[in-house]
This record gives structure tokens, sequence and C-alpha cells, in this order.
């Protein structure tokens, strides 16, 4: 089957890239060997960049049955000092959790309706270029074909490999746990709360509310800290006893099933973006946040950018490469680099203390400082001139009620 783009992976990056290319005119099939809806270990969280990506798609908070909008946010110290975080009043969301087994399928239908022919339950086991301008892409299923393809198949991502471009033994930057809860406290299922503990920092605790009383926690940690992720699984019990994580959640909280791990990316820039005809986006990127672990609205935008950069060079590889390298340093290398920055200073729990401190000494502090922590602007906004508009700290959020 020949299509003019191959997006194979059809999580949150490929599913952007997918619709993205087709409304740019090109036919497009999409190939994930999962059935959707399905779950992906993940914090569940859409930061204010994310859901401006997924306004831009087109996707109705409706369709996500988990979705639910925050307008508070508490941060503790490694000392217990806490801080209020309220998210804007501006109009529309700032904040949204809902778990991926929802999200993910939804942005799947949402491709389907944008005409894109996606492949379900369908495994990638070879990836080659022709040299003719054509990239054979075989499957479980049958052999496929397009100038193009996009790949968006997580941090050991398989096309890497298929075309030589991996690197043995990576493991990824962090390392997060994660549990689902039921029967929290109000506050639990309503806010958000983040606790920076005094012996795995930088990496936190968080709770993130969802739906009918229930609740997603975990935590990170970095992995040249000195807690190995052996650790994580006998540091999760001790945390939960922690009497101020056990108060937040409330005594009639009960575990569901059972906790899961999974390695986080995070090396934008450090990593080829593509070779030849071949696009790599998301995870496959290491497009993550090297402070908190976010990856969804990085792997939206670097899911658009490709698709974009692809139509603007189709038929120039070597300008394509080149722009999309260019505009992903552009978007995402220089807020890698300040998060990078900043978490040296949050390894320390003085850093901690004094970043809580300033975070919480006006209303209009925490307020700024809830705006840039969910990714409201770029990290490093204030030192790239470049991305600069009049509204740039002061826009509304997404979804606005018309």
């Amino acid at each position: 089957m020949a299509s003019d783009v191959i997006v194979i992976g059809a999580g949150p990056a490929g599913a952007a890239a997918a619709i993205a290319a087709t409304r740019l005119g090109r036919s497009v099939t999409l190939v994930d060997r999962a059935t959707f809806p399905r779950d992906k270990i993940c914090g569940d969280g859409l930061t204010a960049g994310a859901l401006r990506q997924l306004e831009w798609l087109g996707l109705e908070p409706a369709t996500v049955a988990s979705w639910k909008p925050v307008n508070d946010v508490y941060v503790q110290g490694p000392k217990g000092a806490r801080v209020h975080v309220p998210m804007p009043e501006t109009g529309g969301q700032f904040t949204a959790i809902a778990t991926r087994l929802d999200l993910d399928a939804a942005l799947v239908d949402l491709a389907r309706k944008a005409g894109v022919t996606v492949l379900e339950g369908t495994d990638v086991t070879g990836v080659s270029d022709t040299g003719s301008g054509t990239i054979i892409v075989e499957t479980s299923t049958g052999s496929l074909s397009a100038p193009w393809v996009i790949a968006a198949d997580g941090m050991w991502s398989p096309t890497r490999k298929m075309l030589g471009l991996a690197e043995p033994g990576y493991r990824g930057e962090w390392h997060a746990f994660r549990q689902y809860v039921s029967n929290v406290s109000a506050r639990a299922a309503s806010e958000i709360f983040v606790t920076f503990e005094p012996d795995f920092l930088p990496g936190y605790f968080w709770s993130f509310p969802l739906p009918d009383g229930r609740a997603n926690i975990g935590f990170g940690i970095s992995r040249d800290e000195s807690h190995t992720v052996r650790d994580m699984k006998w540091l999760w019990p001790d945390l939960l006893s922690r009497p101020h994580i056990r108060a937040w959640l409330g005594p009639d909280a009960e575990l569901e099933g059972s906790h899961r791990a999974w390695p986080i990316p995070c090396r934008i820039g450090d990593l080829s973006t593509g070779a030849g005809r071949v696009v790599f986006v998301g995870d496959a990127v290491a497009a993550c946040d090297v402070m908190t672990g976010e990856g969804i609205g990085q792997a939206l935008l670097s899911g658009r950018l490709a698709a974009t950069e692809i139509n603007t060079h189709w038929a120039d590889p070597d300008a394509a490469q080149s722009s999309y390298r260019r505009t992903i340093e552009r978007e995402l290398v220089d807020d890698h680099r300040m998060s990078r920055l900043l978490t040296r200073a949050l390894r320390h729990r003085k850093g901690v203390r004094i970043a809580l401190w300033l975070c919480g000494l006006t209303p209009w502090t925490r307020r700024n400082f809830g705006r840039w922590l969910f990714e409201d602007y770029p990290r490093a906004l204030a030192f790239t001139p470049s991305r600069w508009h009049r509204k740039m700290f002061t826009g509304p959020g997404s979804f606005r009620p018309t």
C-alpha cells in the first residue's frame, strides 16, 4: 500500500504528525502494534503547552472520559513548607489530567476523522530506503511504501535500530513510578500536589486528580542519583507511609492494581533528528522536559513540526532534515538547556527552598510560577527574543467556553 507519509507509532507525537500532514494535503498511514484503547505508563498530566497543541489538533475534551481540568496546585518543599500555586483566571484551561488510556484513543479517533488510514495491531518489522525517493516499511500485515516516514516509536525506537542509528545501552535520564488510587480525599480528587522529598532530589512525588474520586500518584528519580531503579519498588511503600502524603490522600485511599515503572528520555538535541527521508519525533528524539519529566506537549509539538518541514521541503530531504533540526533547536533545545540548569539547583534542599520562597512571595509570583511550571510559555522564553510577542506572559488558556 502506498501513501505520501507513513507514521510509525500512534501515541501523541505520531497522531499529531499524522493529523498535521493530512491537513497539509498528504495521504497518511499511521501504524501501531497496539490496538486502542491501550494504557501507557504516564503521570497523565497535561500542561498548558500540551493543551494548546491538543486544541490546535481539534481535540474535544468531552471525547476523553477521564478529562479533568485543575485550577489549584500545591508544591511542598523538603522541610514541609507548602505553597499554593493557582492557575490564572484569564479564561480557559491551563492544566488538566487525562489517562493515556483515554487520551491516546481519542487522538487516534481524531486522526481517523481527519482522513488518516490507521493500522492498529500491526508490527513494523523492517524499514529500508530504496535510494530512489521511496521508503519501504515491512509490517506484520504486508508492505507499505511512501516518500517519507515519521518515526514516533518511543525512546527505544525500532526504526532507529533498523537504520543503524540507535545508541546501545541507552536507558533514559529519569525513571518514574506510577499507580492509580481510589477513594481519595476531596482535595486529592480536585487539586494537584507535588512534594520534593529530601531523600531523592531533584525527584518528586506527585498526586494528580482524576474523576470519580481517583488519582494518579507516583514519583520520579534521576538516574544519576544515589537511588537506583532497583530501589524504587522499596521506596514506594515508604513514600506512601509518610504522614504528609498519607494525609493528602486521605484515610480511605485504596491502591488499584499494581505499580508500574518506566524510563523517561530527556536529551533533546543530543540525538539525531532524522536521516534521509526518515524523521524522528517525541520520545524517539528524547523530547521530554529534563526538569519535570513532561513529554506530551513536546511530543505533540515535534510531530507537528516534522509534518510541516517535510511538506515544505518535500523533494529535498537534506533541506527538510536541516530545517527540522533548526526548528527543534529553536523550539525545544533552548528550553531543555534552561531546564537542565534549573535541575542542578533542585538537587539541593537549599535550592528547592529558595525556589519555593521566591514563588510564594506575592500573588503575582505564585500565579506566574504556575504559568511557567506548567509550560504556559517556554522555559527559556526570557532569553530567546525571537519568540517574544506582546502577550507572551498573559495569554488565555485553552478550550475557552464560547
